[in-house]
């Protein structure tokens, strides 16, 4: 049987791996390009292999964060599928924050690229099945 630590970070490799997907199959169909292991590296000055480690800690310690306190938020909410989409919309929110503080400390983020309204309704799609995968 598995601890509640071990299924975190499976769901949390799951989720990356889903939402990773969404996006690279996005961009097949016309979505924009979007790649945060890409973008982690750039930010980091960091080789790409080590964004897409650090990519997916992310995804770990998020999930780990579900597992551990965010769950305690949602639980009268009895569909997982529900409370993965609100996990992964609060996911995205904070992401959102985040690279706002990174880019007001003048950290190098590297520039958009395509229509912002397509690249903003990709992130949430991939936070989103993130979240779902992750809870599961």
């Amino acid at each position: 049987m598995l601890t509640k630590t071990q299924k975190a970070i499976a769901g949390g490799i799951a989720g990356t791996a889903a939402m990773t997907l969404i996006m690279y199959i996005g961009s097949l169909i016309g979505m924009p390009k979007m790649s945060p292991p890409a973008m982690v590296s750039m930010m980091t000055g960091l080789p790409l292999a080590a964004g897409w480690l650090m990519h997916f800690l992310i995804g770990v310690i998020f999930a780990l964060s579900y597992s551990f306190f965010f769950i305690h938020v949602v639980k009268k909410i009895s569909n997982k599928l529900v409370r993965g989409a609100l996990f992964g919309l609060t996911v995205f929110l904070f992401a959102q924050i985040a690279m706002a503080l990174l880019e007001a400390l003048s950290a190098e983020i590297p520039p958009m690229e395509g229509n912002l309204i397509l690249l903003m309704a990709g992130s949430i799609l991939g936070h989103i099945v993130f979240g779902m995968v992750a809870v599961m």
